[in-house]
């Protein structure tokens, strides 16, 4: 098992929700934790509760990725890296009135891509290249993990999930590459795709109360939403379980996304 007790580790979009359930229970296993985020009020105050460190980071930008790489080697030794950071969107590939101009955004389509897949894999390339450089922690050679959240859309997107089911597809389709690649540093990467979470991501307030309660309709048991802690075990595991490598593993109470 990989100890966290006095290494470092980065939790990119970990100012709320997933990514907040994960970087407390990391900090409560012993590890610093820098988060990774842009929103700053929020980062800042979570960092500050878990005595960890702000990072404002743009997971696009590889100079934002190093600074909050470089902030966690000050903390000490890199081990490990979770990708929370992400976001949504919803729209038809073809508009309902058949012109041109209303087919999905391609700009929009790129953005979500750029975001959730291409930001995702920069900071695994960024993060890993500093594991590299620690000193092993077993007679394998180990030196870190990563976890990285993909969702269940990437296997059942919705009407209108065509940009997101991508952006995770794709991050579901580079996680044997990488571990074969990352193998020669002994750094393990594995995948989480999450179900139906009570997240900010959703909203507040009456509209977004009610369509949560819509989505429970899709989850086998329990017959609820998940909630964050149960999210962030797992990616607790994955990344401190020695021998977990290159699997992708759904966390979602047996939940099949119905077409909307």
């Amino acid at each position: 098992m990989l100890d966290l007790t006095g290494t470092s580790s980065i939790v990119t979009g970990g100012a709320s929700g997933l990514g907040e359930a994960t970087a407390r229970l990391l900090a409560a296993r012993g590890a610093s934790v820098v988060i990774a985020d842009l929103q700053d009020d929020k980062g800042k105050a979570v960092a500050g509760s878990i005595n960890g460190a702000y990072v404002h980071t743009d997971v696009t930008d590889p100079d934002q990725v190093i600074e909050a790489v470089t902030a966690a080697g000050e903390l000490g030794p890199l081990r490990t890296l979770v990708c929370a950071a992400g976001i949504g969107w919803a729209s038809r590939t073809v508009g309902r009135d058949g012109e041109f101009s209303s087919a999905h955004d391609l700009g929009a389509f790129s953005k979500v891509i750029g975001i959730n897949l291409i930001g995702t894999f920069n900071c695994i390339r960024l993060a890993a290249t500093a594991m590299s450089k620690t000193q092993p922690v077993d007679g394998d050679g180990s030196r870190g993990a990563i976890v990285t959240l993909a969702s269940i859309a990437a296997f059942d997107g919705q009407i209108g999930q065509a940009a997101y089911s991508a952006s995770k597809g794709g991050i579901v389709g580079m996680t044997v590459p990488i571990a074969r690649d990352l193998a020669a540093v002994g750094v393990r990467i594995n995948c989480v795709a999450p179900g139906l979470f009570d997240t900010p991501i959703y909203g507040e307030g009456p509209a977004a109360e009610e369509f949560k309660d819509k989505l429970k309709r899709d989850v086998v048991f329990p017959k609820r939403l998940g909630h964050s802690d149960e999210l962030a075990s797992m990616v607790v595991e994955l990344l401190t379980n020695s021998y977990a490598n290159a699997e992708v593993v759904r966390v979602d109470g047996a939940a099949r996304l119905q077409p909307k």
